[in-house]
């Protein structure tokens, strides 16, 4: 499945996690935040770019598998916070790259890949999260310029981001009103709050933005006008194969590190590993780690090979999650009290995996697009 490209790039990841992030990420996830100066080394890496035109810098943006590799070891820093944090063009970026105008694209891709700037996706509003057809942020053209009003959060690098791809509605109720618009951080009438205090993912940057009376040229707009929703559905694909990535990766690491600590660790006059009910519940673990990546990499091929498998993706994304639900839990009771310890990686692990089935559409979510694709 992967070739020779994907295996360098695969060590090119690693070796810049291991260098880069791996010594400090416990720092970090206690200051809730990492060096801006960590997305310029990830730019000239080339981790930024995988998954974008070469023309921007990017490595190209046909290889699925690339992505899956790159994301893969990027999980190897055990803070899904930063991985969502540095990541977050991922979700911010694709719009802009596919529906975009030219002098949009420019302004914006590049800079960001190289690591220059920071790019944030703006959807979820306080008074709805899953529902985005009924958002209420509003954006009314006056002239060359529209005029926004509204708030959104949960917003991944929101707070330090300087460029925000904003879910407006520029039109009636539902849907068929929805635009996208591109909003610069500088821009009178936006602001963001303070980062916001989370249960996981205490790397990540995570704020509230305001927009009062805010002005955005027109020419900031991202596709045509009232056409956002189709763009905001189309980039769900690849954030729930992410997040599913990002899953099973998170159960993957609980696991290695519950087998390294039960060879280790002696109770009884023997490792604990030689116990029946350890060896049990390890092999549970390995067998949810196991079926839920290569579904997931079947599901990646796929997407590869042109196909638009919104049923699996959603169904990998609502596995992978309940794998890294139950095997992280599973790794902290093998850990015992040294599982409760925050310099524990399986207590981190335990508190990341628990935002990976309510982001990017909660399970409940999932399961309702699964049961219209079955007929339902």
């Amino acid at each position: 499945m992967f070739n020779d490209t994907h295996q360098m790039a695969r060590r090119t990841t690693a070796a810049f996690i291991k260098q880069h992030v791996a010594p400090y990420i416990q720092e970090w996830e206690e200051a809730g935040a990492f060096p801006r100066e960590i997305y310029r080394l990830a730019g000239e890496a080339g981790v930024l770019g995988v998954g974008f035109n070469e023309k921007w810098g990017g490595s190209g943006e046909n290889d699925i598998l690339m992505k899956v590799v790159v994301s893969e070891e990027l999980m190897r820093s055990t803070s899904g916070g930063f991985v969502a944090s540095l990541g977050s063009l991922d979700i911010a970026l694709p719009p802009i790259a596919r529906w975009g105008s030219p002098i949009l694209q420019n302004k914006v891709i590049p800079s960001v890949l190289q690591g220059e700037k920071i790019a944030a996706l703006a959807i979820t509003e306080p008074g709805g999260g899953s529902d985005v057809a009924n958002l209420q942020t509003h954006a009314v053209r006056k002239g060359d310029f529209y005029r926004i009003n509204g708030s959104k959060t949960f917003i991944t690098s929101g707070h330090r981001a300087d460029f925000y791809t904003v879910a407006v509605r520029t039109g009636g109720e539902g849907h068929g009103g929805i635009s996208l618009i591109l909003v610069e951080r500088d821009r009178n009438g936006f602001s963001t709050g303070q980062p916001l205090k989370k249960m996981g993912w205490w790397a990540s940057d995570t704020a509230e933005l305001f927009f009062n009376d805010c002005l955005v040229p027109a020419e900031n707009l991202i596709g045509p006008e009232n056409s956002g929703f189709i763009a905001i559905m189309s980039n769900f694909l690849m954030e729930r194969l992410a997040l599913s990535i990002m899953a099973y990766m998170t159960a993957q690491i609980a696991y290695e590190q519950a087998l390294s600590y039960a060879r280790q660790r002696d109770a009884f006059g023997r490792k604990i590993a030689k116990f029946q009910v350890i060896k049990h519940r390890l092999v549970e673990m390995a067998t949810q780690v196991d079926i839920a990546r290569n579904y997931t990499l079947n599901i990646a091929q796929r997407i590869q090979n042109g196909d638009n498998p919104i049923k699996e993706v959603a169904m990998a994304k609502n596995f992978c999650s309940q794998a890294a639900q139950e095997v992280t839990n599973a790794a902290v009771q093998i850990h015992g009290g040294m599982g409760y310890m925050r310099e524990s990686v399986v207590e981190r692990l335990y508190r990341d995996a628990r935002i990976l089935s309510i982001g990017g559409g909660s399970t409940e979510i999932m399961n309702e697009i699964i049961a219209k694709q079955l007929g339902l």
